[in-house]
């Protein structure tokens, strides 16, 4: 059984099927498609370029789709999702309107039993977690929402029907990448929209534009020679010469100049990999970061607006790097307005809109809450995962997440995770990740089956021993620099355990592939008694 039908759900079915397996997929939401059918608020768009941000598994299906767009939009993407489902007819093994609210590994019959928040029961030998790392919204706890006599909208569960600001006064509260992508377009509408910020984020200009013919053809060309090429780089993606120097190597000038290039090229992964060191070195870093100041500085004409908008307690690269259309040109609207809740914090949602610390009140018509998810963790978390033998998830992940190479949790066997926590999976190509962890898991299933196995979990010491790599990595680079949700640091109560593993795709899968090549090292494998009798 697979919880989750979005990009890594859909994927699992398909692979897992090839091996001759009865695979059923459990999603909570009316339709498919996972973070690209919730998320629909206004201006949503990949932040991967289209031909990258796709699945490379079918040659064929590589070859006719046609992206409209250098970045997909969120219809769009969710357009190929489903043209995907149907081509490969995934639908079929796809329940939805099914949300998963426990799941018990059962010992002595070797089995998952999982159940449904409606109380159906469903028991499988393997489980598969494909429930997303950006699936479960945040809405502050904040005093007196229920009061609020207007409408308010969270990023992650848009109204399907889209929704209209015209004429209306509007807050958006939030500035990490789905608040610089839809600020521009609210913006456009409402008669008055105020931006709340707590924490300035670095966004770098898209570029985006229609499918260019040509640059279409080359890429579908070298397709297969392309995707080889980015399964041996740190963020999955290709097509970016490997920088060969520090950025301290360089002169002023020499170094302003690369700056200026990448950020007339568009896109983040290349502006990061302008140089070796711009995520190890302090100092190399505060060469791109104030790059991007001043630019921003350049771009926005209020300078106090401005200062509050150029990010200074996080180097570049840390938090996870936006793209924007015109996303600071639009502090320049004169119907738009930028309040720095840092220092006048948000003490209450009122009847007509909200008050902050200093007494100051903001008259809104509506509320948008750009403020991000339980990232990681939290749609495990949801749900209550527990073993006959004693073991429970919350409580084995109560100082921080555990895992062996972020595809399984000691203690529970028979149960992957996908893209999960100790895995690089949100510092890359998503569906690059998906892929590589789903093709591990299913081939880690033939393996077992040849062999006539049936069970399959990592040891303590293995486990330890990754998480202990995972944050050693973590820890020889900048990231811990920045309350960042890798860091759980948007969720209050949360531990601050620096979940992603940063020290590369390529280095991850080849690790991956050891790991399997030498009898699946770090995992206990056997055979269940009652099936050996």
């Amino acid at each position: 059984m697979i919880v989750g039908g979005g990009l890594a759900g859909l994927y699992a079915i398909h692979r897992l099927r090839k091996l001759g397996l009865k695979v059923r997929a459990y999603e909570a939401g009316s339709g498919i498609g996972g973070t690209w059918f919730w998320n629909r608020y206004p201006g949503a768009r990949c932040d991967v370029e289209s031909l990258e941000y796709s699945y490379s598994f079918d040659e064929q299906l590589q070859q006719d789709w046609k992206w409209p767009e250098r970045y997909g939009t969120q219809p769009e993407i969710l357009k190929y999702i489903n043209h995907v489902a149907d081509r490969f007819d995934l639908r079929r093994d796809v329940q939805l309107d099914t949300r998963i609210k426990s799941a018990v590994f059962e010992s002595k019959a070797n089995e998952w039993v999982v159940k449904t928040e409606s109380g159906e029961e469903i028991r499988a030998r393997y489980c598969v977690m494909a429930a997303g790392n950006l699936s479960t919204p945040r809405v502050p706890d904040f005093k007196g929402l229920q009061d609020f006599k207007g409408k308010w909208y969270h990023s992650g569960l848009w109204p399907h029907e889209g929704v209209d600001f015209g004429g209306l006064k509007v807050g958006v509260i939030g500035t990490g990448s789905s608040g610089v992508q839809m600020i521009p377009i609210i913006a456009q509408q409402a008669s008055h929209l105020t931006v709340f910020q707590r924490t300035a984020n670095f966004s770098l200009p898209a570029r985006n534009g229609p499918m260019e013919a040509e640059r279409e053809r080359q890429h579908k060309a070298e397709y297969a020679a392309r995707r080889a090429a980015a399964a041996e780089t740190p963020f999955a993606i290709g097509g970016y010469p490997r920088p060969t120097q520090s950025a301290l190597e360089a002169a002023q000038a020499e170094r302003d100049a690369a700056y200026e290039s990448k950020w007339q090229e568009g896109g983040s992964i290349s502006y990061l990999y302008a140089y070796t060191d711009l995520l190890v070195n302090k100092a190399s870093n505060d060469t791109a970061s104030e790059f991007v100041r001043n630019k921003i500085r350049g771009m926005v004409k209020d300078q106090r607006t401005a200062e509050l908008l150029a990010p200074k307690d996080h180097p570049i690269g840390t938090k996870r790097l936006c793209l924007d259309t015109h996303y600071y040109e639009t502090y320049n609207r004169p119907n738009v307005s930028l309040v720095d809740v840092r220092f006048d914090a948000i003490q209450e949602i009122t009847e007509t809109g909200l008050r902050l610390a200093s007494g100051a009140e903001h008259e809104l018509d509506a509320l948008v809450f750009a403020t991000g998810f339980d990232a990681m963790t939290g749609a495990l978390r949801e749900i209550d995962v527990r073993t006959t033998d004693g073991a429970a998830l919350r409580e084995h992940w109560e100082g921080g997440p555990l895992t062996y190479l972020g595809l399984m949790v000691s203690s529970f066997p028979n149960m992957f995770v996908v893209t999960g926590p100790g895995s690089p999976g949100v510092k890359t190509q998503m569906i690059a990740s998906i892929e590589q962890h789903v093709n591990w898991i299913a081939d880690a299933i033939e393996h077992l089956g040849k062999h006539q196995l049936d069970r399959i979990e990592p040891t303590p010491r293995a486990e330890s021993e990754w998480v202990h790599h995972v944050n050693q990595v973590a820890d020889s680079t900048l990231y811990p620099l920045a309350n960042s949700w890798y860091m759980g640091a948007n969720i209050p109560g949360k531990p601050r355990v620096f979940m992603p593993y940063v020290g590369g795709f390529d280095r991850y899968k080849k690790r991956c592939d050891e790991v399997a090549a030498e009898g699946y090292e770090g995992f206990t494998l056997s055979r269940h008694e009652t099936v050996a009798a």
